[in-house]
């Protein structure tokens, strides 16, 4: 992905951006096209404002073919050279931590056998080790940490596939499940390409796997990658595809439930209220599920979140009334208990931050914002840096109010993750 990529993806023309960072259209152009680089003090601005790090931002800022012969480890947002002593250094160390995370959780021979399992290469063993990994995916604060751990991880389920002498297909069923976890950590990281590549080789394994809900949860994945371009008719129709995969899992699951939550945000993209009700009602019947059904590591929807996403799905189809009544609950819920998730509350705190700058409510529109904002940083979500952004937009009618002006500039400069 390039910088004019990586601009589109967060919903900037060259001007938007060009007037977010103080500097003309053409400015922003010769940067996209390579001729000319920005300063460095520009550098930390346009890095903020584009949710990437300022190593990255080299990756982008190189012209078009030198990029393009670049190797494909090298676009991850933690990537250097792979020789670099402090690099492995790091990786390893995040290796060793994330592995002892998650197995924390398990008493020791438990966890002995479990490691041991995962080096002979037993599925089950695979398939528990996946799940163990999402836990520590869903409480760690910096989302990137768990990336190195999942590339061992599939490194070692490659050697299990190759030296493989029966069935396959619980192998394949657990590769797809970690591909699906892969491109978790490179969306969150603003990775788009890689997350798209990530769903799309989930997907297929899945295929292969006849594994029909993992597969369903991967265009779930896929369809959120479209949503964040804001093609959500592209977005509906993998979603609609997605809905009848379901329909053929395990009953037993919550993927038709997740996949209604989500088809309720693209029907919401593409302005559509009354299907947007539909599929936020189909979504709710996940409360029926019985406890059991809802505890699998790479599905994740179990009613919880409805609140937020109602609320959400009102904010972008401008139903101010019903989106903070919706986004209220939603922040009781999400009261920063332990193992409460940084990245929920920060995302329901910027809806309402939105729903005040829509009312004109300078007083509301800063309350909820500064309090994002500080999560943000604590976290490094690049999720919540996206909505952080598309907050600043949100902002401009209220451009004569000092306090949101200086919120305004606070999310684009160096300091916001």
């Amino acid at each position: 992905m390039g910088l004019a990529e990586q601009r589109r993806a967060l919903g900037y023309s060259q001007e938007e951006l060009a007037e977010l960072l103080g500097v003309d259209r053409t400015t922003v152009g010769r940067w996209e096209s390579g001729r000319v680089a920005p300063q460095p003090p520009q550098r930390r601005c346009l890095a903020a404002a584009l949710g990437i790090g300022l190593r990255e931002l080299d990756i982008f800022l190189k012209p078009p073919r030198a990029a393009d012969q670049e190797a494909p480890g090298l676009r991850s947002s933690d990537s250097s050279s792979v020789g670099d002593p402090d690099e492995m250094i790091r990786r390893e160390f995040l290796r060793i931590l994330t592995v002892s995370g998650a197995l924390t959780a398990l008493p020791a021979e438990e966890a002995e056998a479990l490691a041991e399992g995962v080096r002979r290469g037993a599925p089950a063993d695979f398939a528990r080790m996946n799940g163990h990994l999402w836990q520590v995916y869903r409480l760690a604060r910096s989302k990137g940490s768990v990336y190195p751990v999942v590339r061992d991880q599939l490194t070692t389920l490659n050697e299990a596939l190759a030296g493989s002498r029966g069935s396959t297909r619980h192998l394949l069923g657990a590769a797809a499940d970690l591909f699906q976890l892969a491109g978790e950590v490179a969306f969150d990281g603003n990775r788009y390409s890689d997350a798209a590549a990530s769903y799309a080789l989930a997907a297929s394994v899945g295929k292969d796997a006849e594994a029909y809900d993992l597969w369903a949860c991967a265009l779930v994945r896929h369809a959120y990658v479209d949503m964040s371009e804001q093609r959500y008719q592209q977005a509906a129709q993998i979603l609609g595809a997605a809905e009848r995969l379901a329909g053929r899992g395990d009953s037993r699951l919550s993927t038709r439930h997740w996949v209604a939550s989500v088809q309720a945000e693209a029907y919401a993209g593409l302005g559509d209220l009354d299907a947007c009700e539909r599929a936020m009602d189909r979504a709710e019947t996940v409360r029926d599920l019985t406890p059991e059904s809802l505890d699998v590591g790479w599905l994740r929807f179990d009613g919880a979140r409805l609140a937020e996403e109602r609320g959400s799905r009102y904010v972008r189809l401008g139903r101010l009334d019903l989106a903070e009544r919706a986004l209220k609950s939603a922040l009781e819920q999400t009261a920063l208990a332990p193992g409460q998730s940084y990245r929920r509350r920060a995302a329901v705190l910027t809806d309402l931050a939105a729903v005040g700058a829509r009312r004109r409510d300078g007083e509301q529109a800063v309350e909820y914002g500064r309090e994002a904002l500080a999560l943000a940083r604590s976290s490094g979500s690049g999720y919540v840096v996206r909505k952080l952004l598309g907050l600043r937009k949100e902002f401009r009618p209220l451009g004569h109010d000092r306090r949101v002006a200086e919120l305004g500039a606070e999310i684009a400069v160096p300091g916001t993750p």
